[in-house]
């Protein structure tokens, strides 16, 4: 097992609303080892996105801690959390809407270097904006480029170097592929994995597609309704899923064989509100196996082995 460099802790995000509080995270704890790439994943609404984003503090956690090399930044005033932000990066789903449209390629990637002070003049940041064009593999010809002029993978190209321009440790990757064409997808899917290599970089990456997150990802998590239902190293998850909704979503990935044949596992019912969720087991009014201490009982995320997580009665060692 590695060095820990991010670690969750009973991490919840609860959101007003005029129906109640909305639970969008609820008691999720889990860790992230330097250098590694954990995948979150799960139907869109399941709060993916809004744990990466609490985790940055860019949504404040109602409660629990996020640890960073043992500190626990929630902690942190406004002069800590800012420095702790060079450390701290996102790349967002959608290369078009998180991109400013007034400023240019080179401006996006310099912004966040001129509003940390990382450079005492002006040459020093466009040296460091052309280093970084260039190792996300941007022409040097498209510096003064706007976004509108650009396709889907170059935007998100300027959106990964504006992540890289003050040399994080930690990004976070919410659905980074999901608004590209596929042969895009594979492109930027690619540069991830190499700049990862190149500078020891730790990922959160959250997609919906399980096929995407199987190659990118060491561990996968999977979510449902604000919860972490199974955590697990990407080969185990996929020979053997222990949750029955992990084992849903599997089902739902197509093989690419003419005579393939897998079962398909049809998940009835609808997802509970978040605004009030289930007492028991969130999965109960879904899932085949359901027993009556599921729907008294909301089960815990334990270790049954190896390292292997599951918030399931039917799991048992």
């Amino acid at each position: 097992m590695g060095e820990k460099l991010l670690e969750i802790k009973n991490l919840k995000k609860y959101f007003k609303t005029k129906k109640g509080m909305l639970h969008a995270i609820d008691d999720v704890s889990f860790y992230i080892n330097k250098g590694e790439t954990l995948g979150l994943v799960g139907e869109s609404g399941c709060g993916k996105s809004t744990t990466g984003r609490a985790i940055l503090r860019l949504h404040e956690p109602t409660s629990g801690q996020v640890l960073y090399n043992n500190e626990d930044i929630v902690k942190y005033g406004h002069e800590k959390m800012k420095n702790m932000r060079k450390k701290m990066q996102i790349v967002f789903q959608d290369p078009y809407s998180s991109l400013n449209p007034r400023l240019t390629a080179s401006e996006i990637i310099a912004e966040p270097l001129y509003v940390n002070r990382v450079y005492k003049n002006k040459a020093e940041t466009q040296a460091r904006v052309k280093e970084v064009m260039e190792t996300v593999g941007l022409e040097e010809r498209l510096i003064n480029s706007y976004p509108h002029e650009l396709d889907g993978g170059r935007r998100q190209r300027i959106g990964i170097a504006r992540a890289l321009s003050l040399q994080p440790e930690f990004i976070v990757l919410d659905e980074p592929v999901s608004a590209l064409d596929v042969c895009i997808q594979a492109q930027i899917l690619n540069l991830m994995n190499s700049l990862q290599k190149q500078f020891d970089l730790t990922y959160l990456f959250i997609s919906h597609n399980l096929s995407v997150v199987k190659h990118v990802s060491d561990r996968i998590a999977v979510m449902y309704l604000g919860k972490i239902v199974e955590l697990s190293d990407y080969k185990s998850i996929f020979i053997d899923p222990l949750h029955p909704y992990t084992q849903a979503l599997l089902s739902a990935i197509p093989i690419p064989k003419v005579d393939a044949v897998r079962e398909r596992i049809i998940l009835e019912g609808d997802v509970p509100s978040p605004v009030n969720p289930p007492e028991g087991c969130r999965f109960y009014g879904r899932c085949r196996y359901k027993m009556d201490i599921c729907k008294q009982e909301a089960p815990e995320l334990r270790n049954i082995g190896n390292e292997r997580y599951v918030a399931c009665h039917l799991a048992r060692k």
